[in-house]
């Protein structure tokens, strides 16, 4: 595998449904130095603003702990609760600190991927221990990236620390000569500033390497046309079986159709293009209904069954051609329609009485 194999046959975007199953398996873009760097901003900002009382508490620390007096005979619940109190101490002052690096990991992480709970990542897996692979994980853009990037972080944080030192060292030797309340002013003053210089440009670092992320877990997921197409088949089937599904169902409501043709009461016809037949209850049905209707060779088999039936065939082709196309299967005429139907129903009506009286 080259450094910068680009699996020309892995060409097209990546489905939804491969970007779904990717982050329920926890692949998703996301930059690990964005959330290193706004953990270290968060941090900045906290101490700066609980620095007071987190250098009161060091100092008051430091004040009993050299005052401390030490019972004669000194036992395990003197120890407790001198562990107890200091404890709660450090608690008190370290706490915000702890919960402001928690909620900003947490918002970070939102920011970035949503929100997202999966297990997927701590299953083991074997692949990932074959050499062969690991080798090529050394040699690929992936590792040239990180490196690009670790180098970048590695020069401004050393930029940084001498630039800072370089004004600052004359400050740092005099620390000594100096009350220790007021030294520790000093030197939080330094850590802050020095770490505000430190945190921006990594956080610029941290912004390129989201937008990089994104970029290679984008390339990542790309997928082959035939990846494509076989995943089509799985979700929405084989086009040929669904294609035969189609001509079944469509040959089942053709028979169904055409059991409809004997209890039919007249089938009008073009004579030979068209064929509809048509079934008129009083008592279930406010109009007609087209139980039936078929071009060519499906128009021939209606009039052969209605003619086997002894239903009517009545050559009307202007009212044939207007109810096969402005009237669907099982649908009532509308009232357009009434009247032409009525006088057709009427003419069967009177030749079958005249039938009936011979």
């Amino acid at each position: 595998m080259g450094l910068f194999d680009d699996r020309d046959d892995k060409t097209e975007p990546a489905t939804a449904k491969r970007l779904s199953e990717a982050r329920g398996k926890g692949q998703v873009a996301r930059s690990q130095e964005l959330s290193m760097a706004t953990l270290l901003l968060a941090a900045i900002a906290i101490l700066q603003a609980f620095g007071p009382a987190l250098s009161k508490f060091l100092e008051e620390s430091l004040e009993s702990g050299l005052s401390l007096e030490v019972p004669s005979d000194p036992d395990k619940d003197w120890a407790l609760l001198l562990l107890g109190s200091t404890l709660a101490g450090i608690a008190k002052v370290l706490l915000p600190l702890m919960l402001g690096l928690v909620l900003t990991s947490i918002l970070t992480g939102l920011a970035q991927v949503g929100f997202l709970i999966t297990f997927e990542p701590l299953k083991p897996n074997l692949a990932k221990m074959n050499p062969v692979s690991g080798l090529g994980r050394l040699v690929s853009l992936k590792t040239f990236a990180k490196s690009i990037v670790s180098a970048g972080k590695l020069a401004v944080i050393g930029g940084v620390l001498w630039w800072n030192m370089r004004d600052e060292w004359p400050r740092i030797l005099l620390l000594s000569e100096i009350p220790f309340s007021e030294a520790a002013s000093i030197v939080a003053e330094i850590i802050i500033e020095t770490l505000y210089w430190i945190a921006f440009p990594l956080l610029l670092i941290a912004i390129g390497d989201l937008f990089y992320q994104r970029w290679q877990f984008a390339r990542d997921m790309r997928m082959s046309k035939q990846e494509i197409k076989d995943e089509q088949k799985s979700t929405e089937g084989d086009p040929e079986i669904k294609a035969r599904i189609k001509r079944a169902q469509r040959e089942i409501a053709r028979r169904r159709m055409m059991e409809e043709v004997p209890k039919a009461d007249v089938v009008i016809t073009n004579p030979t293009h068209f064929a509809v037949a048509l079934k008129y209850e009083r008592t279930e049905m406010s109009a007609p209904t087209v139980v039936a209707k078929g071009s060519d060779r499906t128009a021939l088999r209606i009039r052969e069954i209605a003619a086997g039936a002894g239903v009517p065939i009545w050559e009307e082709p202007p009212l044939a051609r207007a109810l096969f196309r402005g009237v669907g299967l099982g649908e009532e005429i509308p009232p357009r329609f009434y009247k032409a139907v009525a006088t057709v129903l009427a003419k069967v009506m009177e030749l079958d009485k005249e039938a009936a009286t011979r």
